[in-house]
């Protein structure tokens, strides 16, 4: 129908003399950020989970099948394309239990790789806070983001994966929720608050708003690795000096625990050596030596 009024609407307009303003006079911008969203094989459930609470923040995002290779990652470039999608996120497991979220703009970068610590969904927080499923949300970054030309492109790359387009066919014309980045010791903060009313027995006079945030969910805490020239690799163009691999990290705690065995066992046989010889020798004087 809307087709049809368009036509008529243009027949008309050409009748009466008025010409349309053409597209190079007044560019319109639009707004068209996809998101593809995938994981490897070997996901948890509780990673599982916040991938599902990710895809349920995100409404302009398509969700696709595990992918099998984790040397290969080439191809999610290939799997964006034809999903129409122009950035990604995915979750690679390590291990079965360590997580690494890659954010890429596809297919030709830049990419950040963060290892994701602290990780809280949804079911298991159960916090007060509640929006509308599909609703859009606020970004709210912390000034530090100002600081240093890597967070600044980590920003603007969280800005345009995290930030939901106006013309999205899933979402609904509200914005009831902020979604948070505050960096705090080298390693950024994800939150997700509820904006809602305060209640009229918590005003005070003083107040200038009456708004308030309660927490929704989830949360975790995202420590970059590496921000990649390409998309999925490329040139490195930083590098987290500070970051120590959760494998070092395992063997560290490994090897303090077989230090202090070895310690102890050194003790141990230290105690068998000295109570050896404290032995005194066989008195040949003795009751067995004489009544033998």
């Amino acid at each position: 129908m809307s087709t049809v009024f368009k036509q008529q609407k243009s027949k008309r307009d050409k009748a009466e003399g008025i010409v349309a303003k053409t597209t190079e006079d007044t560019p319109i911008f639009r707004n068209k950020q996809r998101v593809l969203l995938l994981s490897s094989r070997g996901i948890t459930s509780r990673h599982r989970h916040l991938l599902s609470d990710l895809g349920d923040l995100l409404p302009h995002t398509k969700k696709d099948a595990k992918l099998d290779s984790k040397s290969k990652l080439h191809i999610i470039n290939e799997l964006a394309e034809l999903n129409n999608c122009n950035n990604c996120i995915f979750f690679e497991v390590r291990k079965r239990q360590d997580l690494y979220m890659w954010l890429s703009k596809t297919p030709n970068g830049p990419s950040v790789k963060f290892h994701i610590q602290n990780v809280h969904t949804m079911e298991e927080l159960k916090m007060t806070g509640n929006c509308l499923k599909g609703s859009r949300h606020i970004l709210s970054f912390d000034k530090n983001f100002e600081s240093s030309p890597h967070w600044l492109l980590m920003k603007e790359l969280f800005t345009q994966v995290f930030g939901i387009p106006k013309t999205a066919r899933r979402i609904k014309p509200f914005v009831d929720h902020v979604i948070s980045f505050s960096i705090v010791d080298n390693r950024i903060w994800f939150r997700n608050y509820q904006i809602t009313e305060k209640p009229l027995e918590h005003r005070s006079v003083t107040d200038t708003t009456d708004l308030t945030l309660v927490e929704i969910g989830p949360r975790f805490v995202m420590n970059p690795i590496r921000v990649f020239d390409g998309s999925f690799g490329g040139q490195t163009a930083f590098e987290n000096p500070e970051f120590v691999s959760p494998n070092v990290a395992r063997a560290n705690v490994r090897n303090s625990k077989a230090g202090r065995y070895k310690s102890r066992m050194e003790a141990i046989a230290k105690k068998d050596e000295k109570i050896k010889d404290a032995e005194m020798p066989e008195d040949p004087l003795s009751e067995s030596n004489v009544f033998a």
